[in-house]
């Protein structure tokens, strides 16, 4: 289908999925993004990103993009030819699963408001929600198509994306992954379309994938630690398979970050009645890297435990669910203080710990400074510095 129109697109929620697909399709569509923050908004409309990434920054400042942003529901779907939701689902440890409470008000609302537009569900939830939606509201156009961006580098995994999954049978759904190829500036890109529950059954097994990933390196490095032998030279010789790669490879303090965690306990929770062992494993695992890291720390008999940025990576400003934050949580029943540096906080407690804003004072007022990812910040204290980042990336 040879697409010979603009596009009005609704986007809910302006986060990193949000934010990134919005100033995508702002290229060569209507775009305008719907928030109850009216704080956000107005970043928005003043050619600003909400979220920390270069290459977004780069498109508001560079390019010419039809973007706007609205407080008002009615403005944001009344007339849009799709509305796209990515509003955060957070897993409920009290109900065992994702809560889509603001995924399932926003298909209300704009089923309300708009007897035409096609829905396109971008937050990660349950498999099965997407049909659940389609029979309640006895429709074809509400779909699921996952999305794949690291935080910090969320338009460059649109502009190139790994792949494009559609979940539904709505055809309009064709159309969508056609603005999306339009968009994007990798040549051959792999589209492809399943049921929504398959969709959503993508989203959470890749993510587990990536998971056990990470905890297999962590375990790697927590078994190099303990016989003292050199991680890098086993996580090098490991990775000169090809089969395994040497990528996605580097030690941390575990899985982190919005995503990994909860989806993780999402699709362990829908294996119920499923044998299964290797996502529980998953889960564990992570637990356990934490606790080894934090009884790591304590040993060091440091009184003065500084935590530099909690963020779980480089290029990001995101630090819910960050494995440093846990660290934190594990060792703040002893007899230490915690001091904290992170630029992004602008208040002076964060867990009722002291954030320090200058970092010569927290380098200097820290006995040993817990770091999940190296910097050239602290390079010249690096004697003072913990960290289980060998390669310098991820």
């Amino acid at each position: 289908m040879l697409l010979n129109k603009t596009y009005k697109i609704t986007i809910v929620g302006s986060g990193y999925v949000g934010m990134s697909i919005g100033t995508l399709l702002a290229l060569e569509n209507e775009v305008l993004m719907y928030d109850i923050n009216a704080e956000r908004v107005k970043r928005i409309n003043n050619k600003k990103s909400t979220v920390e990434d270069d290459e977004i920054d780069s498109f508001l400042k560079n390019k010419k993009l039809n973007l706007s942003a609205t407080t008002n529901k009615k403005k944001a779907y009344i007339d849009s030819d799709f509305i796209i939701i990515s509003t955060p689902t957070d897993f409920d440890n009290k109900i065992n699963k994702f809560d889509t409470s603001i995924v399932d008000e926003v298909v209300s609302d704009a089923f309300k408001l708009n007897k035409n537009a096609l829905i396109i569900i971008k937050s990660t939830i349950p498999v099965g929600h997407t049909q659940y939606l389609q029979n309640k509201f006895k429709t074809t156009r509400i779909i699921f198509s996952p999305e794949f961006l690291r935080e910090g580098n969320a338009l460059t995994d649109n502009l190139y994306p790994s792949r494009i999954i559609i979940g539904g049978d709505c055809e309009l759904s064709v159309t969508f992954s056609e603005l999306l190829v339009r968009s994007a500036y990798k040549e051959s890109i792999e589209v492809l379309f399943v049921k929504s529950s398959e969709a959503e059954a993508i989203k959470l097994f890749s993510n587990a994938y990536l998971a056990m990933r990470v905890s297999f390196f962590n375990e790697l490095d927590s078994f190099a630690l303990q016989k003292k032998l050199d991680s890098e030279n086993i996580i090098n010789g490991v990775c000169l398979d090809d089969r395994i790669g040497s990528y996605y490879n580097n030690p941390s303090f575990g899985y982190g970050g919005y995503c990994l965690p909860k989806d993780t306990k999402q699709l362990l929770a829908a294996f119920n009645g499923i044998p299964q062992e290797l996502m529980q494993a998953i889960v564990q695992s992570n637990i356990v890297r934490k606790d080894f890291i934090a009884n790591k720390i304590i040993n060091t008999k440091s009184k003065n435990i500084g935590f530099y940025k909690l963020a779980m990576k480089k290029g990001s400003d995101n630090f819910r669910s960050s494995a440093i934050v846990g660290i934190i949580d594990r060792i703040k029943s002893f007899d230490v203080e915690i001091l904290i540096y992170e630029p992004s906080i602008c208040e002076k407690k964060f867990l009722n710990y002291e954030v320090i804003s200058d970092l010569e004072e927290f380098k200097s007022r820290s006995d040993i400074i817990i770091a999940n990812r190296n910097s050239k910040e602290i390079s010249d204290v690096s004697k003072k510095v913990y960290s289980r980042d060998i390669f310098n990336k991820d």
